[in-house]
C-alpha cells in the first residue's frame, strides 16, 4: 500500500471495525502503541475463536454442540455479569471469553449446516 500512511490505514481499520458492529470503546479495547485496536477485546476474542475454530474444522475436528453452546453461553454470561453490573469484566476476560464465544458459534453454525445437509440427503432418498 505505497503512499498511505499508518494514520489512514488505522482509520480505515477502524471504520471496518466500526462496520463489523463493534462499539470500539477505548476502555474496553488493547492498543499497540499509540493505535486502538479497531474492535475491542471481546470482538478481538470472537475473531481469534472464529480463526481457530475454522482451522480446527479444515483439521476434521469436532466439538459437541453441548460444548460449542457452553462456549457461547461462558461469553454471554460474562456480558450479562457486566450488563446488569454486578462485576465489570476486564479486556483479558473479555478477549477469553470471546474466543470462547467465537469458537462456540463457528461449531454451532457448523453444526447446523451438517444438520440441513443431512436432512436434504434424506429428503431425496424419499
Amino acid at each position: 500500500m505505497e503512499g498511505v500512511t499508518r494514520d489512514e490505514l488505522w482509520q480505515r481499520a477502524m471504520e471496518l471495525g466500526a462496520a463489523a458492529g463493534c462499539h470500539q470503546r477505548a476502555d474496553r479495547s488493547f492498543f499497540l502503541g499509540e493505535y486502538q485496536f479497531p474492535v475491542c477485546a471481546r470482538c478481538t476474542g470472537v475473531f481469534v475463536g472464529q480463526t481457530a475454530a475454522l482451522g480446527m474444522l479444515a483439521a476434521r475436528k469436532r466439538l459437541p454442540l453441548w460444548a460449542a453452546a457452553g462456549l457461547l453461553l461462558i461469553m454471554g454470561a460474562d456480558w450479562f455479569v457486566q450488563y446488569i453490573g454486578l462485576r465489570e469484566s476486564t479486556n483479558i476476560r473479555r478477549l477469553v471469553t470471546g474466543i470462547m464465544g467465537g469458537i462456540g458459534v463457528v461449531f454451532i453454525w457448523a453444526s447446523l449446516v451438517c444438520l440441513v445437509i443431512k436432512l436434504l440427503k434424506n429428503g431425496k432418498k424419499s
